[in-house]
């Protein structure tokens, strides 16, 4: 479980995100919805301890480590959290099986993690080959490999669908759906489709605020819509003025 507890994150004179309260769920696909600026990325990096609030916590009840702050113990969140960026960045001359390797080093984690990641995200076919020549599809699986083989209790997911033809984003929610049976998973995203197709649980934001937060069956009955996009809009219309 992670819980967000009157996080606010400034940059300078600019709020990302402003007192937001939250519980992430283990076994359960949670989406943060908004538009672009809204603050999605900001939440996800501070659960990845990639950034600290500027005030309030955010705190994790990890099985490994037992309850703790992000701001005070960085390395055992990222131990425990994998991070699926969007636009990842590759050491481009090495090969996957090298790359997998070093990211395993990194964690300390064993090394025999890297043949179940390569069976789940489908990668023996390009196994020895070196990053810069792999395909759009094949670099995401990699993505998505890198943050499984240290075996993280927690998966947060930035835009997965971002780019991908269709037939990859079918594979991707495949694999996604296959880590909530184990994990908790955070996603971000701009479509509607994508949180209809993958997420129990959402949160809407706007301008660095929770506008609202619940199942998509609650939040389409609490804004009287007839689905997720309609209510999306209006939530975000109403907060803005316009969208």
């Amino acid at each position: 479980m992670i819980e967000l507890k009157d996080f606010t994150k400034n940059y300078g004179d600019f709020t990302a995100a402003r007192n937001v309260s939250f519980r992430f769920e283990k076994n359960l696909i949670t989406g943060i919805l908004g538009p672009n600026g809204a603050g999605k990325t900001t939440i996800l990096k501070a659960v990845c301890a990639r950034h600290f609030p500027t005030e309030g916590k955010v705190l994790i009840d990890s099985e490994r480590y037992g309850k703790i702050d992000s701001a005070l113990e960085p390395e055992k969140v990222r131990n425990i959290t994998g991070f699926v960026e969007e636009n990842a960045k590759f050491p481009e001359d090495f090969t996957v099986s090298e790359h997998l390797a070093e990211v395993c080093d990194l964690h300390s984690a064993d090394r025999k993690n890297i043949d179940e990641a390569v069976c789940l995200f489908s990668l023996e076919e390009v196994f020895f080959k070196k990053i810069r020549t792999l395909s759009k599809g094949f670099r995401e699986r990699l993505n998505f490999a890198r943050a499984f083989v240290y075996k993280p209790e927690v998966f947060v997911l930035d835009e997965p669908a971002s780019g991908l033809d269709p037939a990859q984003i079918v594979n991707m929610r495949s694999a996604v759906k296959k880590l909530a049976e184990n994990h908790t998973v955070i996603l971000s995203t701009h479509l509607m489709q994508e949180a209809q197709s993958l997420c129990q649980r959402v949160m809407i934001l706007n301008r660095g605020k929770v506008l609202t937060s619940g199942t998509i069956e609650s939040i389409v009955k609490e804004t009287k819509s007839e689905n997720l996009e309609k209510a999306f809009f209006s939530l975000v219309e109403k907060e803005s003025g316009a969208y």
